[in-house]
């Protein structure tokens, strides 16, 4: 195939993609009380999504009380003044639904995805979580066990669980994205039931949290519906979201780690990057897509194809909202060094920072962020997670419909530039994790 019939299929694809990358209408306002409200109609499926997003993270809680948001996330299912324990999950499956939460750093997700008809169940039920749950000490001591299970699954004994808190712990020395949003179980142990009420009572209040509605709605008897369930609920004190800065790192911060759950040792490496605001940020999603994104890679051709020293390599960058984490990692094949694994990636990244991507790189490069961007947007489960997201931290929701100009416009000098100014072997961590039996 010739070099001008691929370059005509390259632009094909871009096009195709952009075909499909519709634009997503929305309108948005606030009620009284400050509660942000997004509403988006898409009448292709008798389906709707309601969901909050609370601008409250781990990064919102003391260095002696860790892990009380992600606990929120299942301490407000327990139920409200006028939800029995236990029935809220149970309401939205007899609707015909599901539901889930999710907490992160930086913000707490709760959402239902429903039958178009039970729009009104869905409303009422995040009114209550939101205007007057019950936080009693049956509840507490319930979720507290479930934490404590959650942990043990997902982290104590999971293989390569603690690598997120190893690289954060060693990454962040003064901002609260030190801890991981679990969070410590002593200092939920230590908590009173008091202090969980005066967690609720300062973020959990309308002018902390964005309302979205998407799927099919009528959108005049919506914003009725949400004026009735919601309105009553009262204003908050403005929450202040903490603004702390990390001296830069200037050598190489160099340890081990021993896991009890693990065979195979990995060396990792992290960078700190500056938050998902930065377009610098952007820049830093394109270069992990050029060195680990696919099985033609950088990373993954050179070190699982053609060396074979890797059984698995990755780069990909872990965004919050005050900075970011470029993380690297590499797990050994037949032996191989953890060195000369570092010595490979490092390779690469060197490569990033003194040339240029070629030109048909550049345009796949384009192509791919294209689809993911197409592809974030289908379904309307995944339209209100981008708008809650693009209100919350930016402050702009049209972002949803104007972030892929953002990619469209980065440049490869840009990628060079940026790969040279944040990813330098001595503004790192890198850390050796080995299995617990080498120690």
């Amino acid at each position: 195939m010739n070099k001008r019939l691929i370059g005509a299929l390259s632009l094909l694809l871009g096009l195709s993609s952009s075909i499909y990358a519709q634009k997503v209408d929305f309108t948005e306002y606030d009620l009284d009380n400050g509660l942000h409200v997004i509403l988006h109609k898409d009448n292709a499926a008798p389906v709707v999504t309601v969901s909050v997003m609370y601008h409250v993270g781990s990064k919102n809680e003391q260095t002696n009380r860790t892990g009380f948001a992600h606990f929120f996330e299942h301490l407000l299912f327990e139920g409200s003044d006028n939800i029995k324990r236990g029935e809220f999950m149970k309401i939205v499956s007899k609707a015909g639904g599901q539901n889930n939460a999710n907490t992160t750093q930086d913000r707490t997700y709760y959402y239902e995805v429903l039958p178009s008809n039970e729009l009104e169940t869905g409303l009422w039920l995040e009114s209550e979580r939101m205007l007057h749950p019950v936080i009693n000490e049956i509840g507490v001591k319930t979720q507290n066990e479930v934490v404590k299970e959650e942990k043990r699954l997902r982290i104590d004994n999971q293989p390569y669980g603690r690598f997120a808190e190893e690289v954060f712990v060693r990454l962040f020395n003064k901002h609260p994205y030190h801890w991981q949003t679990i969070g410590s179980m002593a200092d939920l142990d230590a908590a009173k039931l008091e202090e969980f009420k005066a967690f609720f009572k300062k973020f959990y209040v309308p002018n902390n949290a964005c309302l979205v509605i998407a799927g099919d709605i009528d959108v005049d008897k919506t914003k009725s519906l949400i004026k009735a369930y919601f309105g009553p609920v009262q204003k908050g004190p403005d929450v202040v979201q903490p603004s702390i800065e990390e001296a830069p790192i200037t050598q190489a911060i160099v340890d081990s780690v021993y896991d009890a759950n693990i065979q195979i040792p990995a060396i990792i490496t992290a960078y700190r990057v500056p938050g998902m605001k930065s377009r610098d940020s952007y820049v830093l999603n394109m270069i992990s897509t050029i060195l680990s994104n696919g099985g033609s890679s950088r990373l993954y051709k050179k070190m699982v194809d053609e060396k074979k020293n890797a059984i698995q390599v990755g780069a990909f960058p872990y965004t919050l909202e005050d900075y970011g984490a470029y993380i690297t990692y590499a797990l050994p094949n037949n032996n191989a060094s953890l060195n000369d694994l570092l010595k490979d990636i490092d390779e690469e990244i060197a490569k990033m920072q003194n040339e240029l991507i070629s030109e048909n790189d550049y345009q796949k490069l384009q192509n791919i962020m294209e689809n993911n961007f197409v592809n974030a947007n289908k379904g309307v489960e995944g339209i209100a997670n981008n708008l809650a997201d693009a209100y919350t931290f930016h402050k702009n929701t049209n972002l949803i419909n104007t972030e892929l100009s953002v990619y469209r416009s980065i440049t490869r000098e840009e990628i060079r530039d940026v790969a040279k100014k944040y990813l330098s072997p001595n503004q790192r961590v890198l850390l050796y994790y080995l299995p617990k039996s080498n120690q």
